[in-house]
């Protein structure tokens, strides 16, 4: 995998405090809210902390000693959520699932292998969705439950998949 390369901006130090002219806060926000999904998209991060303890190169750079508060990660994970890029996963809103791409395309990637392996009408479990043999080397490969779970209710709602709990564990049969 290459080196993920930072914009321009992320090595100037105003953008890791929120501004408070309206118009430069504006771009600032956006700035953020594609880096975000850029940087989740070429490391395949799909959690993000708003806990500052989080060193995470995205929001440390370590170069100019610089790192994003809890209130600027706040905002920005809050303007991919109003996008429909990402998810909180508590009410404390903690963490946050990170969709660098909607639902509707994971829900349309998930189908796709299942059709493409011939998986309808098989239980699955959510580990084997995103573990097991058949998606080794696809997309789905290493994606976490929550975000399973969400694309898996986005296509029962759509008829086309039905899932089931039991014994601790989650499993998935698609039609």
């Amino acid at each position: 995998m290459t080196e993920f390369e930072f914009p321009f901006f992320f090595n100037y130090p105003p953008y890791f405090t929120l501004q408070p002219v309206k118009e430069t806060r504006q771009k600032q926000i956006e700035l953020w809210a594609e880096l975000i999904l850029r940087y989740c998209r070429h490391n395949k991060v799909y959690v993000l902390s708003t806990d500052t303890a989080d060193d995470s190169p995205l929001f440390f750079n370590k170069r100019i000693e610089r790192r994003l508060n809890r209130e600027a990660r706040l905002v920005f994970l809050n303007e991919l959520t109003q996008r429909g890029n990402a998810q909180w996963l508590d009410k404390s809103q903690q963490r946050c699932l990170v969709l660098w791409k909607k639902l509707g395309e994971w829900a349309d990637v998930l189908y796709s292998v299942i059709r493409q392996f011939g998986l309808q009408d098989t239980v699955m479990t959510l580990d084997e969705l995103s573990s097991g043999d058949d998606v080794t080397g696809t997309e789905l490969e290493g994606v976490p439950a929550a975000l399973l779970t969400e694309v898996i209710r986005l296509l029962e709602a759509q008829g086309r998949a039905q899932m089931f709990s039991g014994d601790g564990d989650v499993g998935v049969k698609f039609s």
